[in-house]
């Protein structure tokens, strides 16, 4: 189950931060999701690095989409200079 609801939560998180993020993005479901994982991945470095979490916590809702949109903005800016 562990899996399955890290899927859905990416999806949740991917959805939200393609949703508060300025633009168009034309990415598919399995990008959707794949961005709102590594957003949370992403989101739990920066949060341990600033001791806003302790190692091995998982970062929380708001934090998982920062850390998407973070994710996005530079997704599009490496797809912008091709």
């Amino acid at each position: 189950m562990g899996i399955i609801s890290m899927i859905i939560v990416g999806f949740i998180v991917g959805l939200l931060a393609r949703a508060l993020m300025p633009g168009d993005q034309k990415l598919g479901i399995i990008m959707t999701i794949i961005l709102g994982i590594v957003g949370s991945i992403v989101a739990g470095y920066l949060g341990g690095a600033m001791g806003l979490y302790e190692p091995g916590e998982g970062a929380g809702w708001i934090g998982s989409i920062i850390g998407a949109i973070i994710v996005l903005f530079i997704y599009g800016l490496i797809v912008r200079k091709r």
